[in-house]
């Protein structure tokens, strides 16, 4: 029987359409929480009507949600975002900063658009969506949690993802510096960094390179890639009352693969 560790709080997840964000937004919602599923038109747009779905899976969880258009790389959408859900709802309990891309480019072809835009969505994004909403989490007495979402390539380089690994890396150490300022005010921050889980982030890649993905799983002690569901799961938990001892930490859920390498 699923508990309810969130009834009456609310929950903002960026990114939430499809994949880890969506799993994230479905979890927390079957789990009490009122859940604002954050998503770009313009980013989803080889993926029409996919934020609808997610609330459409919320509500056939038991749970209750919104849909919110904001580019999470446009800094002033995502501080009104933020500050609209805050005044309608009374408080953000808490913030998952899923949203994230990673086109994969090879060295020689990784432009100063793609650089940019990677680091915007996946690093600068993450650092201005987390100090507003820590700034409304304080001023609202709210021992929030926010949970960023990392990867195993911030330790780990790869050929195909040289953008991308730097941003991750960077969320791990936002994670760790910021949680000495607003662990005081009872407001966590942590991250959780995925080993390879089958989404729509490296789906051409994936049906490109079967053979690296088989490898991968034979590598992987579990043998298995990783499910979206199975990252929600370690989310929520991080979202929840359980982990107010948990700070600054970075959560590794990659079936063991690094364990081995």
């Amino acid at each position: 029987m699923m508990t309810r560790r969130f009834d009456g709080k609310v929950a903002v997840v960026t990114g939430a359409s499809r994949g880890i964000g969506r799993a994230t937004a479905v979890r927390l919602a079957s789990e009490g929480a009122h859940v604002v599923v954050n998503y770009s038109r313009e980013a989803d747009a080889k993926f029409p009507g996919a934020a609808e779905e997610a609330l459409g899976l919320i509500a056939a969880a038991g749970g209750s949600g919104e849909i919110y258009d904001a580019d999470v790389a446009d800094t002033g959408a995502v501080h009104e975002m933020l500050r609209s859900i805050n005044k309608r709802h009374g408080k953000i309990d808490v913030l998952v900063n899923n949203a994230g891309i990673c086109p994969m480019v090879e060295l020689m072809e990784i432009t100063e658009e793609i650089w940019d835009r990677v680091h915007d969505v996946n690093l600068r994004a993450v650092f201005f969506a987390t100090q507003e909403a820590a700034r409304l989490m304080i001023e609202g007495g709210v021992r929030g949690r926010i949970v960023c979402v990392s990867s195993i390539a911030g330790e780990i380089g790869t050929p195909t993802q040289i953008h991308y690994c730097p941003t991750k890396a960077g969320v791990n150490m936002l994670v760790k510096s910021i949680a000495s300022v607003v662990g005081p005010h009872g407001v966590t921050i942590n991250a959780v960094a995925p080993g390879d889980i089958a989404t729509d982030i490296s789906r051409e890649w994936d049906e490109a390179n079967p053979e690296e993905i088989e490898r991968y799983v034979q590598r992987c002690p579990v043998r298995r890639r990783g499910r979206a569901e199975d990252i929600a799961a370690v989310i929520a938990f991080l979202a929840s009352d359980e982990a107010s001892f948990v700070n600054g930490s970075v959560y590794v859920a990659d079936g063991g693969v690094t364990s081995v390498m």
